[in-house]
């Protein structure tokens, strides 16, 4: 049987790592925090004592962390990935990194002998649980198609998209974009209420027309409570739309929406709210 590798257990990685846990896979897992992985090993999972030794004793090992500086080092420090992964051995990195930092460990896990995919994920917690996630996946297509079982546990739909950076590409597009959508629902959520409408009675027309979409749905309920419980970080997706500002400087494509929009999730950030949901830009807002 395969033997897998998980690392990053944080509210998205636990979750997939779990799917492949109750499928039957063998997982071994592990996390910066060792007591996040009980919960897996409870399951069933193995725990690693670090990154090296997990990508070492597993064929595919999975990596889900929150941004570009822990995907980094992860995988170059002291007891990273790059001293286990040899021997052909492949390493999907699942986390929303810029298209540089994908391709500077493509590079790494090429050079010490293994194959590298990109596999960013485009959905939040519940998707996550659900094994619903759109994966997002560019590299090596042997790989690909090997990791294809675990990856269909994990989400709904996979398109490859060519060489290593196209899926950092895709997922940083797909994040500005809903970043600027939910700022504008939110303004029009703010505006609407200040001048005396019912927020349900918001939520219901856009429901009705064009603009209906889950997002709205599932994010209009939060801001008519003011309870934001952590579906997706706040402070992960201002770090998505900084990366996608710095891909647009890279490529010369202006993106004037964007820079006003990540100039209110830094407000959001420095007033404390990047812990919670996503959905809190609405108390900076309001």
């Amino acid at each position: 049987m395969t033997q897998y590798g998980f690392l990053g257990l944080g509210i998205m990685g636990s979750a997939m790592a779990a799917n492949l846990v109750k499928a039957g896979l063998e997982v071994t897992v592990w996390n910066r925090s060792p007591d996040k992985c009980a919960p897996l090993t409870a399951l069933g999972a193995k725990q690693g004592k670090n990154p090296r030794e997990v990508a070492a004793a597993c064929e595919i090992t999975f990596a889900m962390l929150a941004d570009p500086a822990a995907a980094r080092e992860v995988f170059f420090g002291p007891d990273g990935v790059q001293k286990g992964i040899g021997g052909g051995r492949g390493y999907v990195d699942m986390s929303t990194v810029d298209p540089g930092t994908a391709a500077t460990i493509a590079k790494a896990v090429s050079a010490a002998g293994g194959r590298y995919l990109e596999a960013p994920v485009s959905g939040t917690k519940k998707p996550a649980e659900d094994g619903t996630l759109i994966i997002l996946a560019a590299g090596n297509t042997g790989l690909y198609e090997e990791a294809a079982p675990a990856l269909d546990l994990m989400g709904k739909m996979r398109p490859f998209l060519g060489e290593v950076g196209q899926g950092a590409r895709m997922k940083l597009v797909v994040n500005m974009i809903l970043g600027g959508m939910l700022t504008a629902f939110c303004e029009g959520m703010a505006l609407g209420q200040k001048g005396g409408l019912d927020g349900s009675k918001i939520l219901e027309i856009l429901d009705a027309g064009a603009m209906a979409c889950p997002m709205f749905r599932g994010k209009g309920a939060l801001l008519l409570k003011g309870e934001f419980p952590t579906s997706f970080p706040l402070k992960h997706m201002q770090k998505d739309l900084r990366l996608a500002l710095a891909l647009g400087d890279e490529l010369a494509q202006p993106l004037p929406s964007t820079a006003a929009t990540n100039e209110t999730f830094k407000r959001a950030r420095a007033e404390g709210h990047g812990d919670e949901d996503v959905a809190a830009i609405f108390r900076v807002i309001r």
